[in-house]
């Protein structure tokens, strides 16, 4: 998992402006780790319990051929061309505040599972594909396992009505596999003031566009009477 707009807070008393702790810190972390804006805030402001909204993107390259240049941020999925629009019509119904039990993995220190759904995408650019959802918070896992269940949707090895089914009857034991990791990635928290200014905040993480696409065959009709007693995440 990646963080293009993770937020952290922390108290300190002494002669370092705010704005000068972020040049500060990139000289003492590692090169995979920046520090993109430093601001000061009020004493009991938080960084996590304060945000009204956490969005998150998961990117999946849906190409024949694998990437090396793009392995590290993207699920590669080569075997059958993703239907995207039913994987937005899958999203989308679950915009709202819901129970989302379904998609919570074990271990979880949450009292329910219920979260606000408050906006989401699903965008292709040639053999890219980009998922964003955004939510009041998320549950422990939700995204990654909400993704595998999206793709089995864009593979039509699951139907829209199933889909559904599963996570409005928060049928957690049907929902076996997760996304990996490296698809995904926190884009921002926000706030209800604007803390950052924009270029320092918003949406750091670059939009990958391959000039030429090379989609893999279209997968069969969806199924619509019965669901598959398993789904099987193919290699990737």
């Amino acid at each position: 998992m990646h963080a293009a707009g993770q937020v952290v807070h922390f108290d300190c008393i002494g002669p370092i402006p705010a704005h000068k702790w972020a040049p500060a810190l990139n000289g003492r972390l590692p090169p995979s780790i920046r520090v993109r804006e430093s601001v000061e805030r009020p004493a009991d402001w938080h960084a996590c319990y304060d945000a009204i909204y956490r969005r998150y993107r998961y990117t999946i390259h849906n190409g024949r051929r694998p990437n090396l240049f793009l392995s590290a941020w993207s699920w590669h999925r080569y075997q059958l061309r993703l239907d995207e629009i039913s994987m937005r019509t899958a999203l989308e119904g679950m915009l709202g505040r819901h129970d989302f039990g379904a998609f919570m993995k074990a271990g979880s220190r949450r009292a329910d599972a219920i979260t606000t759904v408050q906006d989401v995408l699903v965008e292709r650019q040639g053999d890219m594909l980009r998922v964003e959802i955004q939510a009041s918070g998320f549950l422990y896992g939700m995204v990654r396992l909400l993704m595998a269940q999206l793709v089995a949707v864009g593979e039509h090895r699951l139907s829209l009505e199933h889909f559904e089914r599963r996570w409005r009857e928060r049928r957690r034991s049907d929902v076996k596999e997760a996304a990996p990791g490296q698809g995904l990635c926190l884009l921002r928290a926000g706030y209800q003031d604007e803390i950052f200014s924009r270029a320092g905040w918003y949406d750091s993480q670059p939009w990958f566009f391959l000039a030429d696409c090379d989609p893999p065959p279209d997968p069969l009709p969806p199924p619509k009477n019965s669901a598959p007693e398993s789904l099987t995440t193919p290699s990737s």
